[in-house]
């Protein structure tokens, strides 16, 4: 794992991130409120991001590369686009990580800690309290989205089995 540290107001980073689809709409002030949440990071190949059961206050962007997501073992998931998220629920709920995350190939993420917002006073505070809502709220959205069509997919296939047997 390579860690460049909190970025601040590194600009060549904010220009980069204005890319990813889910920061592209966030305005500048509010992506260098973020920003200062935030580190890059990069994973080998195999290497374990965080453990399923495991307690922590961070949320990942991916910039590039694969993560695959296991549950007891089995994957669920694989995110490979650029803004794909990972890594929420365990900020949501405070409960432990719900499945495990692995590089599957070199990646390199944005690793949000969220503990830090409890130290952001004032307007600074409630800018970011916003942004990352806004984040969560399109990304929970896209996420139900695939589910319900994945959920139709699975009822009609089931339908159209026991039509069979």
């Amino acid at each position: 794992m390579k860690d460049t540290g909190f970025l601040q107001d590194n600009i060549s980073v904010i220009e980069s991130l204005k890319k990813l689809p889910i920061i592209s709409s966030l305005e500048d002030r509010h992506i260098k409120g973020l920003v200062k949440l935030c580190k890059i990071i990069e994973y080998a190949p195999g290497e374990r991001i965080f453990a399923e059961d495991g307690f922590d206050q961070h949320l990942y962007i991916l910039i590039s590369g694969k993560v695959s997501v296991l549950k007891n073992g089995v994957e669920v998931s694989a995110l490979t686009k650029p803004g794909d998220i990972f890594g929420e629920m365990g900020i949501i709920d405070a409960a432990a990580r719900s499945a495990s995350v692995f590089a599957v190939d070199k990646v390199s993420c944005l690793k949000m800690d969220a503990s830090f917002m409890d130290r952001l006073k004032g307007e600074e505070k409630q800018t970011v309290v916003c942004v990352v809502n806004k984040v969560f709220t399109e990304m929970l959205s896209d996420r139900l989205r695939k589910t319900t069509e994945e959920f139709i997919k699975a009822k009609e296939e089931l339908e159209r089995l026991k039509k069979r047997g």
